[in-house]
């Protein structure tokens, strides 16, 4: 059956779309750097012959802007950008910290859903395709309704430079029966990894609710302060070129101007002379309410994009044919004062100040009425001044003695060149960047170790807490026994101690072991302990290191009852002049002396667990001596 219905067709191609850009990138994900970088450099330089002939259509579709400088803006996409990200590594390694044993590998996102907007159509793909490809991703454009087809023509012109050189077809793609709900499609599709999201307010928190990770950007309601310091003259004449760069359609493009009270004067007599119109008070409400007719905050799309003559005369006021900007002085900003809001033409609000304070104040409350986390600039001489307004403006973007719109975009200063600016937590962006290729791809990091993981032959003190602990211990100490038996090197007396404590070859070992009997294991720990003469009891505590663990594994905490009644055993005390070598050492024993900052004396007949080697390893807690001291004379009940 055929699809007649325009947003079940729309819904269609956007799901065709989604999964032939995957089958894409699926095959582009494997090229090497050489070959994307080379597919890069196609698309660019056929997106920059192409320039002129793009704008021309872009201005002829939605009558937005002029070709002139949407031809700059173009430029900007096809030579500004793949020169700031020519030679970037996004294949492979990409990165290697040799000091912390880190490698980074760049991985791609997948397909990119680019929502294209109709006030910067043809330069907004072109830079959104660069910055995808780059990243080896595969792009699916979403233009405009009232922009299809100077972006999906746009799209054309790419896709062949790609496919010349290699790249898979499918790689870049436009919808050219697009709706709303294709929109929206396709950024539900599963196919699509991430989401480049320009365009109107709804339409960002729409990408936001998809559940796909998405880059938006929010209005901007930029403020231009010219403190006292400033070079007048250069400030009005920046602020003015930001102002009527393509009619105002870029959202960084100034909206107010914050004049302090010394400079006033003269900053008015730089706007007359710069072809600037003062509005009056009559003309500033006529204008307001053309612009935001029905009394909101978003700029009427018919008026969008418009010279400043056109503006005033569809409002009926005569200006002169030389007239640039429409210039109100106001006083308030808010609902009530519409021309405090965006504007998105060559119309501007005029503020006197009279100081810095006083500036950063009104440059605050304009931000805060729609252009939160954006841009503002300072025109100044003062570098301290500079300084403060920067550190105080909720903007992510501060540009200096530059146009507003050239400098956040990367054209006139050294920020990366974008056409799309996260606005951050303050705009309800993810980031605060300028958007490129970095954003577009994952990290995924090897690690090797570099401090090592504790490795638990004999729980710690930590772990003997209550009945489970105890069992614990008393197993995990005979099982240490009979390894130690086994070990290489273990000495006559300690293998003739530990078979002496084994149970009798005809004993049964009961089937369920996870109740030992406590008795015999802590009559076993005890023979070997005092065949090997590991000091116990009082002579343990007046000095000798690793009391902790065998007090825990002694029978006073794990034997019968009846063992318990018994005398206490004691060594003999280490004479004054021998130094206290410790014969069995624990993982315990190294965490008391390193929390203590004390050290252990070893001999060469030492015992240490597997644990307390690794804990001390980092720690150098351990001395070793030659020094053997005499061994302790056995109690008479042994």
């Amino acid at each position: 059956m055929q699809l007649r219905d325009r947003d079940l067709i729309s819904i269609q191609e956007a799901r065709e779309l989604a999964a032939a850009a995957a089958a894409a990138q699926q095959k582009f994900s494997h090229l090497s750097q050489e070959q994307v970088d080379a597919v890069v450099e196609a698309v660019a330089k056929a997106a920059l012959t192409a320039s002129e002939s793009l704008a021309r259509l872009a201005v002829e579709e939605t009558g937005y802007g002029n070709v002139p400088d949407k031809i700059i803006k173009n430029s900007v996409a096809a030579v500004d950008v793949p020169r700031a990200i020519r030679g970037m590594k996004t294949v492979g390694i990409i990165h290697e910290d040799q000091e912390k044993k880190i490698l980074d590998v760049a991985v791609p996102v997948g397909v990119v859903c680019a929502i294209i907007p109709c006030t910067n159509p043809t330069s907004t793909a072109i830079y959104k395709t660069i910055i995808s490809l780059k990243a080896r991703n595969a792009i699916v454009l979403s233009p405009h309704p009232s922009a299809i087809r100077c972006i999906c023509q746009t799209a054309k012109t790419l896709a062949r430079a790609a496919a010349s050189t290699g790249a898979p077809e499918g790689i870049i793609t436009c919808m050219e029966r697009n709706t709303l709900a294709g929109t929206q499609e396709l950024m539900r599709a599963p196919e699509v990894g991430i989401i480049l999201a320009t365009g109107g307010t709804g339409l960002v928190r729409a990408a936001y609710g998809s559940g796909k990770p998405a880059y938006g950007v929010g209005p901007g309601n930029v403020p231009a302060f010219i403190e006292r310091t400033a070079d007048v003259r250069k400030a009005v004449a920046d602020i003015f070129a930001g102002k009527t760069f393509d009619y105002g359609t870029i959202c960084s493009s100034e909206q107010a101007m914050v004049v302090e009270e010394s400079v006033r004067e003269a900053a008015l007599e730089e706007c007359r002379k710069q072809g600037g119109y003062f509005l009056s008070d009559d003309e500033i409400k006529r204008v307001g309410a053309f612009l935001f007719p029905g009394g909101g905050h978003v700029a009427d799309p018919k008026l969008v994009g418009r010279h400043a003559t056109h503006i005033a005369e569809l409002a009926g006021i005569k200006v002169p044919l030389e007239t640039r900007v429409l210039i109100a002085r106001l006083d308030a900003v808010g609902r009530s004062v519409p021309l405090s809001a965006e504007k998105l033409s060559p119309v501007l609000a005029f503020y006197s100040v009279a100081n810095l304070e006083a500036g950063i104040n009104r440059c605050v409350e304009l931000l805060r009425f729609g252009g939160l986390g954006h841009t503002c600039s300072i025109h100044s001489q003062d570098t301290k001044a500079v300084r403060e307004f920067g550190q105080r403006v909720p903007a992510f973007r501060v540009v200096v003695n530059t146009a507003s719109v050239h400098g956040s975009i990367g054209y006139s200063t050294n920020l990366f060149p974008a056409l799309t600016l996260g606005c951050g937590a303050l705009g309800g962006n993810i980031t605060s960047d300028n958007i490129g290729p970095r954003h577009l791809m994952n990290i995924r990091r090897i690690a090797w170790e570099s401090r090592p993981v504790e490795h638990r032959t004999v729980p710690s003190a930590q772990r003997l807490d209550g009945p489970s602990g105890a069992h614990s211990a008393a197993a995990a100490a005979a099982a240490g026994a009979v390894a130690t038996s086994a070990a290489p090197g273990s000495s006559p007396a300690t293998t003739a101690a530990l078979k002496s404590s084994s149970p009798p070859a005809h004993t049964q070992v009961p089937a369920d072991t996870s109740s030992p009997d406590r008795a015999m294991i802590a009559h076993a720990v005890e023979h070997v302990m005092t065949h090997l003469g590991i000091p116990r009891g009082a002579a343990a505590a007046s000095g000798q290191k690793g009391e902790g663990a065998r007090a825990a594994l002694s029978p006073d905490s794990s034997a019968s009852s009846a063992e318990k009644t018994a005398p206490p055993r004691s060594a003999a005390p280490v004479k004054p002049s021998e130094p206290a070598v410790l014969q069995f050492v624990s993982e315990g024993d190294v965490r008391r002396a390193v929390t203590r900052g004390e050290k252990i004396l070893i001999g060469p007949k030492t015992i240490l667990t597997p644990s307390a080697r690794d804990v001390a390893g980092s720690e150098e807690v351990l001395v070793m001596t030659t020094v053997v001291p005499s061994k302790p004379t056995a109690s008479a009940s042994e």
